[in-house]
């Protein structure tokens, strides 16, 4: 069951992000968050892991270390360090996309299934947007990402791979179908 403490939370989220919005869509970023909250609710999180998927961007995108101790303040330790093991950069600016995003996936083997349930939601979230706005956009699509169309394909195969090695159960083989949905569409269209 949810508390006080997630409803908190949903309104602490939706104050931090209320000016931000997905890259490219102009769509609010709060549904960016509901979205991967809700996948992670779907796939048996808990409320501190339901907590932290409404505030995974929280850290690095809106405040860093300040934002990361008013989290740790409301809604306690666990919340924080999933939040913490869900950032890919909380300096600014952020380093170099490759760098970070290696970073990542090294990180995912030593990963708490908290950690890896909420980032697992958060990747499928994504990749499910890819995929709806790669068949509307087609090629532009690309233009979005720092890491252009070879660099996210990349990205979400590595981190399909590094997931299997960690936590293989229906949440990673839906990311999986997924990115090689992504990654079929992207063969049809070079």
């Amino acid at each position: 069951m949810l508390s006080e403490r997630f409803t908190a939370a949903l309104v602490y989220a939706t104050q931090l992000h209320a000016n931000q919005v997905r890259k490219g869509s102009g769509v609010p970023y709060i549904s960016h968050l509901l979205g991967v909250t809700s996948i992670a609710l779907e796939y048996g999180a808990n409320e501190d892991e339901a907590i932290a998927a409404l505030l995974h961007d929280a850290v690095e995108d809106q405040g860093g270390a300040a934002t990361r101790e008013e989290i740790r303040r409301r809604f306690g330790d666990k919340v924080t360090e999933i939040v913490d093991g869900c950032t890919d950069a909380d300096a600014i600016p952020k380093p170099p996309w490759r760098k970070r995003k290696e970073a990542y996936i090294a990180h995912i083997p030593t990963a708490s299934s908290s950690v890896l349930l909420v980032s697992v939601a958060d990747k499928l979230y994504n990749a499910r947007s890819i995929l709806k706005d790669y068949r509307v956009l087609g090629e532009s699509l690309w233009e979005r990402f720092h890491g252009g169309r070879e660099g996210t394909l990349w990205y979400y195969r590595a981190l399909v791979d590094a997931f299997k090695k960690t936590r293989d159960d229906v949440i990673v083989a839906e990311l999986e179908r997924v990115v090689s949905e992504v990654e079929t569409l992207a063969s049809h269209k070079k």
